[in-house]
């Protein structure tokens, strides 16, 4: 998708049915900052809103993935082309969010490991060093934490058994066992348990 073209698509359309930027913001309940943003073409409108964004501009969703409006004999294809633009895109942002995962997992263990190596060979008093540890482990379980909600919601687990792929619940991936980003899960397809790899495509 061209997020400039989708951009400036938005701005005519609002011009159109004559609102300001702030007018608009107002109608979908968000800051006239977010609309500039997407005129310009820094960011999307956020799936949450987008039917309601359309709405008010007088235009379907394909219309504005498209950044123009679609015409009936085009319909079909350029839907089909959205729809494969939406996937490549959750693909990517599902890699960064993985990369992400591994970057904060080791900097996480790393903070760990300083302040343990400090509290054991730095002179200071017990009070202290018993601190640095303990803040040591802290931070090393929430960047832990973190780091498995971005795992969990980063592309898909396929079954083992059926291979159904799907996002489980972070407390089905934080209770399951689990070697690497392989975890021993039950599947909500076919009720049965096996070791389900991480996906990021469900194709």
């Amino acid at each position: 998708m061209d997020q400039l073209k989708i951009g400036k698509f938005i701005a005519r359309r609002r011009k159109t049915v004559n609102l300001t930027q702030a007018q608009l913001a107002e109608k979908l309940n968000i800051t006239d900052r977010a609309v500039s943003k997407w005129e310009r073409g820094i960011a999307m409108p956020d799936s949450s809103i987008m039917l309601s964004l359309c709405g008010i501009l007088g235009i379907t969703v394909n219309d504005l993935l498209s950044g123009e409006l679609v015409e009936m004999d085009d319909y079909s294809r350029k839907l089909e082309s959205n729809l494969l633009d939406m996937i490549k895109q959750k693909e990517k942002a599902d890699k960064r969010l993985l990369s992400a995962e591994v970057f904060i997992g080791l900097t996480a263990a790393l903070v760990l490991f300083a302040l343990v190596f400090v509290a054991a060979f730095a002179q200071m008093e017990l009070w202290l060093k018993a601190f640095l540890i303990v803040l040591g482990f802290i931070l090393f379980l929430a960047g832990c934490f973190y780091a498995l909600r971005l795992e969990q919601v980063s592309g898909y687990y396929e079954c083992g058994e059926c291979g159904h792929k799907y996002v489980p619940s972070y407390k089905a991936v934080s209770m399951a066992p689990h070697m690497g980003r392989t975890r021993k899960m039950r599947c909500p397809q076919c009720g049965k348990k096996s070791w389900q790899k991480k996906v990021i495509s469900k194709e």
